[in-house]
C-alpha cells in the first residue's frame, strides 16, 4: 500500500499548497507557492502557481507512483466550467509528470475534510469572505452565504471591516466622539485620529479613502476590531457578537435543529485564538449542544486523503484519515 501516492492542492487566492504522501501517512513532499485561485488571478497565471507547488511536492517523488489528485479551490464549480481554464489546469498536471486523474473541489468540502473525517457534518468558514455548507456522504450537498461582499457573505472579515467603518461615520454624523476602534479605523483611513472642526469633512474624507480602493480591501479593518474585542472595546466587542450570530444564522439555514454531527470551523477568523472564533463555538454549541466542534487543519493533506479514500485498497476511510491527515495544532 505504501508505493501507491496521492497528491492534494489547497490553492487560495493568496498562496497554493500542495502534498504528496503515501497511504502509510508518510509525507513524502510539501510545496508552497502565489496565489492559484482562477476567479482572483486568472486561469494561465494560477496553472503556473498550481505547477511551482507541485514541482516543489514532487521533487523526490517518481511521479508513476502517483494514483490520484485532488485540487480544492474557491470557485471550484467556475473552473469546470471554463473549457479554457480546465486545460491551463490539464497542463499544468501534465508538465509535472503526472499521468493519473485529478478532481477538483470547493474549498469548503477540503475545509470540512481536513477537520474531520466523518461522512456527514457542517463546516463554516470565515476569512475575507464566509460560507457555511453542508457535507452529506463527503460530498457537499448544501450551501448558505458565500455570495460575495457586495450581497452576503455575513460575519466574514470583509464584514467586520465595513460594519467598522459604518459605525465610525455613524459617530461623526451624530457629531460623537469616535469610540477607541472608531480612532484607530480613522487613523488607518485618513492618517490621523483627529475629527475635524465640522465632522463631516471628516466622513468626506473617510468615504473618498474607502471608495478609492477595491471594495473588499476593507477587510484589512478586520484584525482591527479582533484586537478591540480581545481588549474589551465596545464598540469590537459588539461586532464580534454580531458577526457570531450572522455567521450561526448562515449554519441554521441548511443545518437541522437537531444535528448532532459534527461542525468544522474553517478561515483565518475562525481557526485561530479569536474573540469570533470563541463566539461563533459558543453560539453553535448553545444552537447545537451535542455537535463535536473542530477546528480545520491541513488543507493540503485533507484534498490528498480525499484523492485516496475512493482507492480500490482503501478499505476504511476514516482509517486513512487519521494517518493522512494531521490533527490542527
Amino acid at each position: 500500500m505504501s508505493d501507491t501516492v496521492v497528491v492534494g492542492l489547497d490553492v487560495g487566492g493568496t498562496s497554493t499548497r500542495a502534498a504528496a504522501l503515501s497511504l502509510d501517512g508518510a509525507c513524502l513532499g510539501t510545496g508552497r507557492a502565489g496565489g492559484g485561485n482562477p476567479t482572483s488571478h486568472g486561469a494561465e497565471r494560477a496553472a503556473v502557481e498550481l505547477l511551482a507547488a507541485l514541482r516543489a511536492a514532487l521533487a523526490g517523488v517518481d511521479p508513476t507512483r502517483v494514483r490520484g489528485g485532488v485540487i480544492g479551490l474557491a470557485g471550484a464549480g467556475r473552473l469546470l466550467a471554463d473549457p479554457q481554464g480546465r486545460a491551463a489546469f490539464d497542463r499544468a498536471w501534465a508538465e509535472a509528470g503526472l499521468r493519473c486523474p485529478y478532481r477538483v473541489h470547493g474549498d469548503a468540502l477540503v475545509a470540512y475534510a481536513s477537520g474531520t473525517a466523518a461522512p456527514d457534518g457542517t463546516v463554516v468558514i470565515a476569512g475575507t469572505g464566509a460560507i457555511a455548507a453542508q457535507v452529506r456522504d463527503r460530498c457537499l450537498d448544501r450551501t448558505a452565504d458565500g455570495h460575495g461582499w457586495l450581497l452576503g457573505d455575513a460575519g466574514s472579515g470583509f464584514w467586520l471591516g465595513r460594519e467598522a467603518v459604518r459605525r465610525l461615520l455613524a459617530d461623526l454624523d451624530r457629531a460623537e466622539t469616535p469610540g477607541e476602534l472608531g480612532r484607530r479605523v480613522l487613523a488607518e483611513l485618513t492618517g490621523t485620529s483627529e475629527v475635524a472642526d465640522r465632522p463631516r469633512a471628516t466622513v468626506d474624507a473617510v468615504v473618498q479613502a474607502v471608495t478609492r480602493r477595491p471594495p473588499v480591501e476593507l477587510a484589512r479593518f478586520a484584525p482591527l476590531v479582533v484586537t478591540a474585542a480581545r481588549q474589551g472595546e465596545p464598540t469590537g466587542a459588539a461586532l464580534v457578537a454580531e458577526a457570531a450570530a450572522l455567521l450561526a444564522e448562515s449554519v441554521s439555514r441548511i443545518r437541522p435543529a437537531d444535528a448532532a454531527d459534527p461542525v468544522v470551523l474553517g478561515g483565518g477568523l475562525l481557526t485561530g485564538d479569536t474573540p469570533l472564533a470563541a463566539a461563533v463555538r459558543a453560539e453553535l454549541a448553545r444552537r447545537w449542544p451535542t455537535a463535536p466542534l473542530h477546528a480545520a487543519g491541513d488543507g493540503a493533506a485533507a484534498a490528498a486523503w480525499l484523492a485516496a479514500r475512493d482507492l480500490p485498497e482503501v478499505a476504511d476511510p476514516a482509517a486513512l484519515h487519521a494517518r493522512l491527515v494531521p490533527p490542527p495544532a
